[in-house]
């Protein structure tokens, strides 16, 4: 028979080993889905666009027609290459060479060595870091992608040169009155892939994705550089990333894309969705572990009190003093 204290214990170590590669496996699917979802949101008819009234005479929605956007200052795919590449060469640069002194790099040794997949195997904590921001970069761009497609099929606000790609007829019955509220969708004569793409103007996605890659760079940029050097250089990088962004919003209401409302809302989206994540999920670009106090206290945990080192306090030290001197004038 088989005594409880015969029993052989359980070694936790061994249990997180089986829980690693599933924490990974989900994050995989996540992402795969996060990726999957943006696709067929942003090059697929799969979700339809909610048809909005409008007036046949609102000013707002009579501005010239500006062209197709790969006709912009800004054209979406140089954006999009832009947002993605920047922050990427950004974080890639600044780890290696943070990783690269000799100090950064014992103190990334020392938070970042986490156990993979044993006892033997360990990641470099250079690669750990690299695949965490840059993941998280990425996860975020579809997800900050995903909510401006939602939220403009969702509204169907209209964009500033609606009524010029509509045409609708002002000589029939909707449009008879000026005040008059026109709720059919069928009553636009000009191109349906036109008209469809006026539909989708709140919030502005070129201005969420390029505020989100701005300000998730930012964050990086002061959080992780500390080097004395460093004290104009990251200011004027950082406000430049944010002026480029902050001028990829003007530019889509000076071309009469978008509405003032629609770039401030895209402004909002795209920084909320940088700081939570660099604030909850990276938590300020720092290592995974705890506190090098709290692992130095967990260390004595279970050793007797004898072995802990042995602190005088000042009292003690001067009562030391005075018997010294004491014992010196006796002799």
């Amino acid at each position: 028979m088989v005594r409880p204290s015969d029993r052989m214990p359980v070694d936790n170590t061994q249990r997180s080993y089986s829980i690693i590669p599933c924490f990974i496996f989900v994050e995989l699917v996540i992402m795969a889905g996060t990726v999957l979802l943006a696709y067929y949101l942003e090059c697929t008819d799969t979700f339809s666009v909610h048809i909005q009234g409008f007036f046949c005479n609102d000013a707002d929605l009579m501005k010239p027609y500006p062209g197709l956007e790969e006709d912009s200052f800004v054209p979406p795919l140089i954006l999009y290459c832009v947002v993605a590449a920047v922050p990427t060469a950004i974080i890639f640069i600044g780890e290696i060479s943070m990783y690269m002194v000799r100090s950064t790099r014992e103190a990334l040794v020392a938070q970042e060595k986490t156990i993979v997949t044993g006892e033997c195997c360990y990641l470099n904590p250079l690669i750990r870091r690299l695949i965490r921001f840059i993941g998280i970069f990425a996860f975020g761009l579809f997800a900050t992608d995903i909510f401006a497609n939602v939220g403009q099929i969702v509204t169907g606000n209209l964009s500033p040169y609606f009524l010029n790609v509509c045409k609708p007829n002002y000589t029939g019955t909707e449009c008879r009155y000026s005040h008059q509220f026109v709720a059919n969708g069928n009553i636009c004569t000009g191109d349906q892939v036109v008209v469809e793409r006026a539909r989708r103007s709140f919030p502005s996605k070129d201005a969420s994705l390029s505020v989100y890659s701005a300000v998730y760079v930012t964050m990086y940029i002061t959080s992780t550089i500390k080097t004395k050097s460093s004290r104009l250089a990251k200011p004027v990088l950082c406000l430049g990333t944010l002026c480029a962004a902050f001028l990829t919003g003007l530019n889509r209401v000076s071309e009469y894309r978008n509405h003032c409302s629609d770039v401030i809302a895209g402004f909002i989206l795209g920084s909320s969705i940088a700081l939570f994540l660099g604030i909850c999920v990276v938590h300020n670009f720092k290592g995974v572990h705890a506190a090098p106090a709290k692992q130095k206290a967990e260390e004595y945990r279970g050793l007797p009190l004898m072995t802990f080192p042995r602190v005088e306090s000042p009292l003690e030290t001067l009562s030391a003093q005075n018997h010294s001197a004491s014992m010196t004038e006796v002799t």
